[in-house]
């Protein structure tokens, strides 16, 4: 259940899924299914926007111009390809994109696509040690969100110290990693 949530989830900051879906426009013309699978690669099966997001974004996009449908041999398959007034959205929103991801480029779930989350911890090393810290990040996250519901359900203050200690102990070995590096 929890994965399924993480799939559909709005954890995704507000104008990513539409600078996603115009970035994979201005690469070729898709059909919004396609652009749902093609996001859902890109994060490696973790994201798979909905039909109720992308379709409703499709025609927002159209009506403002930004993007125009395709002819397509194909019976029943509506593609989209981006316009000249879309290429300069897609610029600006690159730009606002860039920022958002400078300033909270540790905030955002490890598995955003084309996120560069880990980078920051690896930067040159092989892919492996991106994996493994992405990995990590996940399973903390997941527990992080599973914990929430179970204190939420069933409050104790036992629960509740030894979470806050176990908080306080990650975040002090992680301060200890930082020290070293400040040496």
């Amino acid at each position: 259940m929890f994965r399924h949530w993480m799939r559909h989830t709005a954890m995704v900051p507000k104008g990513f899924l539409r600078f996603y879906v115009l970035k994979l426009l201005s690469e070729k013309p898709m059909s919004g299914s396609e652009v749902m699978q093609e996001i859902e690669n890109m994060s490696r099966g973790n994201w798979k926007p909905s039909p109720g997001s992308i379709y409703p974004l499709m025609a927002w996009l159209q009506e403002r111009g930004y993007v125009e449908e395709t002819p397509t041999a194909e019976k029943g398959i509506k593609r989209y390809a981006l316009t000249e007034h879309g290429k300069k959205f897609l610029e600006e929103s690159a730009q606002g994109k860039e920022e958002i991801q400078r300033r909270f480029r540790f905030i955002g779930p490890p598995f955003f696509p084309g996120a560069p989350p880990f980078e920051f911890l690896c930067g040159e090393l092989d892919s492996e040690c991106m994996s493994k810290l992405r990995d990590s990040a996940k399973g903390l996250m997941i527990e992080l969100w599973k914990l929430r519901k179970h204190l939420h359900e069933n409050y104790s203050e036992d629960a509740a110290n030894r979470t806050k200690a176990a908080l306080e102990e990650v975040t002090r070995k992680i301060g200890g990693i930082n020290k070293g590096f400040e040496k």
